[in-house]
């Protein structure tokens, strides 16, 4: 009998602290940018390897959005990302987009830098971002420096 209170009183414990973690997770889970604060704009990429739906926008480092929707566009082929921005920035009309890494092993994500013209994309879900960077792939970056580096060599030989 007192093994099963002592049980009971662990197993109540356990569901406490699952609950604690929850409501945690919910309450941070607040870092992705609301639906209701955003609008869309498109990008086209020629490679978008390593992102997904939900990857962070980031502008100066700080995320101001995060990619809503991936599709192809299979006559110019090219992928088409659809991204929610934060209503509280406008981005100009020449805004830049590149896809970028935290580091070596980290995830991709889409980083904007602000253009300087003065006019801005329209914020009604029909703006396109035009000067986009894809991403790079490291390991056939690698490849080709190792394997061009051996090609000078011999061209140099008498």
């Amino acid at each position: 009998m007192r093994e099963s209170v002592a049980e009971t009183l662990i197993g109540f414990m356990v569901l406490i602290a699952a609950a604690a973690f929850a409501v945690f997770a919910i309450n941070t889970g607040g870092d992705a940018v609301a639906s209701s604060g955003t609008y869309d704009v498109t990008a086209r990429f020629n490679n978008v390897s390593g992102l997904s739906r939900g990857s962070d926008v980031r502008m100066a480092g700080v995320k101001i959005g995060l990619v809503k929707e991936i599709e192809m566009d299979f006559v110019r082929s090219d992928a088409v990302l659809t991204l929610a921005i934060d209503k509280r920035l406008e981005l100009a009309e020449d805004a830049d987009a590149r896809i970028s890494t935290d580091g070596l092993l980290g995830g991709a994500f889409i980083a904007l830098e602000q253009g300087g013209l003065p006019d801005n994309l329209p914020t009604d879900g029909t703006g396109e971002i035009e000067y986009t960077r894809g991403s790079v792939d490291l390991i056939t970056l690698f490849g080709s420096a190792v394997s061009g580096f051996g090609e000078d060599a011999e061209e140099d030989a008498p």
